[in-house]
């Protein structure tokens, strides 16, 4: 298992309902923004790059997924500062992967 709900459990206290629903945005939010990400990074488009990876990296780092975060973090700061866009595309199906495999695996956990 790549994600830990240590964070989203501290901050729901018990609230089930809460952890789902953190859950359920996570699998609604997350797909979208990494497809977007893949186009941008076909598109060449820096901003869209970073934009989208600033928003994915506190979705994965709330399900404790650190080497996901790192990807993120790295995707975003080389979008920030246009970068070569290979070196982007040398991190990205790291996230992508990882991102998939946890979309699954939470599907699965939480029946959704």
């Amino acid at each position: 298992m790549i994600y830990s709900l240590d964070k989203i459990n501290e901050m729901a206290e018990g609230d089930e309902e809460f952890i789902v629903s953190v859950i359920s945005v996570f699998l609604e939010e997350v797909p979208v923004d990494l497809e977007a990400l893949e186009k941008a990074l076909a598109e060449m488009n820096y901003e869209q790059v970073y934009q989208l990876a600033h928003k994915i990296k506190p979705n994965v780092d709330l399900l404790g997924m650190e080497q996901t975060r790192a990807a993120a973090l790295e995707i975003e700061t080389l979008g920030k500062n246009e970068a070569n866009m290979e070196e982007i595309k040398k991190v990205f199906p790291i996230l992508k992967t990882d991102v998939t495999q946890v979309v699954s695996e939470l599907k699965k956990d939480f029946s959704l």
